[in-house]
């Protein structure tokens, strides 16, 4: 899939810059999960939102306590199954719902490096994906890397990338600032406008 060198920094940053990395990108697949959420009657965007949510508290609230388990436990139960839907629209959520999944696994776990990558790869497959179906064809990643929607994808991660390489230590108010900033855009990496 889409490689980037964004990647490779990703080592040197550390596992609260991740967390909030990985944050950020859910923030913005979100869109799509509440899209088909409301197309579909399927699942509970709520849910996906108060999870997130709760991830963000974390990172801004001093020992906010989250039990990150029965957070999994309530997401599983909201991932939509392909085979069951024959429209585009199920992967974006899928890929939504993996992403957040990805984040809730680095608390459990407490690696945040390989799934930070993993979130900001999903993001990325999702755009390739929006584009070859709209193309009808299969792309090459030279093909992917030149179109303006990649191009895009990989500026936004970069620009939230760059913001934490800033901070030397947790910022709670650049943090807020950011979650802030990505729910007032509203827009998902495949441009799906957030319901309001």
């Amino acid at each position: 899939m889409l490689r980037n060198p964004i990647h490779l920094r990703l080592e040197k940053q550390e596992a609260w810059q991740h967390v909030i990395f990985m944050a950020s990108l859910c923030e913005r697949m979100y869109p799509n999960y509440q899209l088909f959420c409301v197309q579909t009657g399927f699942g509970d965007p709520a849910v996906y939102r108060r999870i997130l949510d709760l991830v963000w508290e974390t990172q801004v609230v001093k020992d906010a306590k989250v039990n990150f388990d029965l957070q999994l436990e309530k997401l599983e139960e909201c991932i939509p199954a392909a085979d069951d839907y024959d429209f585009y629209g199920v992967y974006p959520a899928i890929d939504a719902c993996v992403a957040l999944s990805e984040l809730l696994h680095s608390r459990l776990s407490g690696e945040t490096l390989e799934h930070a990558v993993t979130v900001s790869e999903t993001s990325i497959r999702t755009v390739a994906m929006l584009e070859m179906t709209h193309a009808e064809r299969e792309m090459t990643e030279e093909q992917l890397n030149a179109l303006p929607s990649i191009e895009e994808e990989w500026d936004i991660q970069w620009e939230i990338f760059r913001l934490l390489a800033d901070c030397e230590n947790r910022d709670v108010e650049l943090i807020k600032g950011l979650r802030a900033d990505l729910r007032e855009a509203g827009i998902s990496n495949i441009g799906i406008i957030l319901q309001q």
